[in-house]
């Protein structure tokens, strides 16, 4: 595969990544100023509860990324300090990272029952030929951009790609969240 198809995909999924940082980040920034209402109060039950938000949080992850995780990061803004928050940023990147992990796992111990043959053709058909197309290069992708990093993990282990060139491969996701973290701390100070 072409280094310029490489890089094409690749830009092709950040800007689709930039693009639903833009409305969530820019929603809440529109909102946070023009309602009277705190506009945590409605999810106080939850957003209260550092666990259940991490256990929601985590669900989401493993179910490839149903909510999007700077939902997250804006929740994490309550503490309103930049040590609190940065923890908070790593605990939701490494909590992602370990759901890929799981979910290379799973590939790779479930990739011969036909319950898992189903599921592959069913959701991750497009994503094997991506990784047909782009080899290894496809985890770097899907940990920057929107694609679902578990369920491309899942995929990785399904193909018994090497464990430890994996594990480093996916380290490429706490770029994402440290970086789309930052732009949301600096959307909050405006």
């Amino acid at each position: 595969m072409s280094d310029q198809k490489k890089l094409w995909f690749f830009v092709r999924n950040l800007t689709r990544g930039f693009l639903a940082l833009f409305i969530v980040v820019g929603g809440f920034v529109l909102l946070k100023d023009r309602v009277d209402l705190d506009y945590f109060q409605w999810l106080a039950p939850v957003y209260e509860q550092p666990l259940l938000v991490y256990l929601i949080y985590s669900a989401s992850e493993l179910l490839f990324g149903i909510i999007p995780p700077e939902i997250f990061m804006i929740w994490a803004l309550r503490f309103e300090e930049l040590t609190s928050y940065l923890l908070n940023i790593g605990a939701l990147a490494v909590i992602s990272y370990l759901a890929g992990v799981l979910g290379y796992l799973i590939g790779n111990y479930l990739n011969h029952t036909r319950f898992y043959t189903y599921f592959r053709r069913r959701v991750f058909g497009h994503y094997e030929r991506y990784f047909q197309s782009f080899g290894a290069f496809l985890i770097i992708v899907a940990a920057l951009t929107p694609l679902p990093f578990s369920g491309v993990s899942m995929l990785i282990g399904s193909v018994n790609f090497p464990a430890k060139k994996y594990l480093v491969y996916a380290t490429t996701r706490f770029i994402r969240f440290f970086a789309y973290g930052y732009v949301v701390w600096q959307a909050n100070t405006i």
